[in-house]
């Protein structure tokens, strides 16, 4: 038996349409604006993302508050759990293979273990031999009384 989940929807990870709504109008499109957030990380100033776009530089400011940004000291993972617990998840990790994907592995490799380690539990009577060999009150006493 394969352990195996369901994968994040494919809008997971997107900004709500409520969020969206909070947020002040840009005068950059979409598009614009997640080409100016790339631009910026590439290290071009504000004013240099501004001139290309040709807009002010407050817009362009804008879409850039808008940016994430990776913070080097997290208090806690992803998950849910301990900071040790994550790291020992991370460090199962193949590659770049999500989170979710990893602890699907994990969780299947513990199902698997166990099956392995514990032993199979006889199907048939005759498999089980003696009848005192199995747990008390399953069968009739074969003893006559």
């Amino acid at each position: 038996m394969a352990f195996k989940g369901k994968p994040p929807g494919s809008g997971s990870g997107e900004m709500s349409r409520r969020t969206q709504a909070l947020r002040p109008d840009i005068a950059l499109e979409p598009r614009e604006a997640a080409k100016a957030r790339a631009l910026r990380r590439q290290g071009e100033a504000p004013a240099a993302i501004a001139a290309r776009f040709g807009v002010p530089v407050e817009e362009v400011e804008k879409a850039l508050v808008q940016m994430r940004s990776r913070r080097p000291e997290s208090t806690r993972g992803t998950l849910n759990v301990t900071l040790a617990a994550h790291r020992f998840v991370l460090a199962e990790r193949q590659g770049e293979e999500p989170l979710w994907q990893t602890m699907d592995r994990l969780v299947d490799e513990l199902i698997r273990l166990r099956q392995a380690a514990r032993p199979a539990a006889p199907r048939t009577r005759r498999e089980a031999g003696r009848p005192d060999d199995l747990l008390p009150g399953l069968l009739p006493d074969p003893r006559p009384n």
